[in-house]
């Protein structure tokens, strides 16, 4: 993977003949106490020294991420846009700075239904996000979830079930990996041999979380299943040299995984 344009909002990355593009949506301040260990175990005074905190939070990046193929653009994952905390909604901003028009994003994907990752089908000022849209997949454990979401009405009827094992294209796979919720997915995206492996929320605090992959997220659905999926999507990773995209990797949240003797490294790109 080569970097091959960079801003404040968006990093874009060449992966073999496409175009992948980390969209920064901006970040989200949580308590130390929303990292759980084994037992669903808060830390106190035990906190690794290795957490990295801003003013004593955990400061989370929400990133999504563009693939452009030459035709057209899928998007995974959407941020928040107005639904949660001011220091989100930045995608239609990092999409412009990436010189990304939106009219050319015709299918968007979500790896889960949190609401960091689903609302910015709708701008702030109620238009659509995406105007042609076309296709919306929504993992399918969580369709009901979906369609709960009153702010996202016009879509309900839009979604379309998404399954692991599903190609989204010649380039794009979905991979099961669930856990932090019931229909938690990855993507793997590959093109002239090289491969990047889109991984939503399998990691949520990366100074912690490579190292000691058996801490979970208080908003783990399955905080057991959770662990067990990022084990298997972190060797999955780091036995095949994929790179790797996170939604809550510091921005731009790309980089290389490899094992250290009792977990895991990361090395962003």
């Amino acid at each position: 993977m080569e970097r091959i344009s960079t801003g404040p909002h968006h990093t874009t990355y060449q992966v073999g003949d496409i175009r992948v593009t980390s969209l920064r949506d901006g970040y989200v301040d949580m308590p130390t106490g929303r990292l759980r260990q084994p037992g669903d175990r808060t830390f106190g005074g035990d906190l690794p020294a290795q957490v990295s905190l801003v003013d004593g939070a955990l400061r989370l990046s929400v990133n999504a991420f563009a693939i452009d193929d030459g035709h057209e653009i899928t998007l995974i994952d959407t941020g928040s846009s107005n639904a949660w905390h001011p220091t989100m909604g930045h995608l239609p901003q990092a999409l412009s700075e990436a010189k990304i028009a939106v009219d050319r994003i015709r299918t968007v994907v979500f790896t889960h239904t949190h609401l960091d990752h689903i609302h910015g089908l709708v701008l702030p000022d109620g238009r659509d996000g995406f105007p042609q849209l076309s296709r919306l997949l929504v993992p399918r454990p969580e369709l009901d979830v979906f369609r709960s979401e009153a702010r996202l009405s016009r879509f309900h009827d839009r979604a379309q079930p998404l399954d692991p094992g599903q190609r989204l294209s010649a380039n794009i796979k979905a991979i099961a990996a669930p856990g932090h919720e019931i229909g938690h997915t990855c993507f793997r995206v590959t093109s002239g041999g090289e491969t990047l492996l889109v991984w939503g929320d399998t990691v949520h605090v990366p100074s912690l979380q490579f190292d000691r992959p058996e801490v979970a997220w208080e908003f783990d659905a399955d905080q057991e299943q959770a662990r067990a999926s990022r084990l298997r999507i972190l060797a999955l990773a780091a036995d095949n040299a994929y790179c790797v995209a996170g939604a809550h990797l510091d921005s731009p949240g790309v980089g290389r995984i490899s094992r250290t003797d009792t977990g895991f490294r990361f090395e962003p790109l």
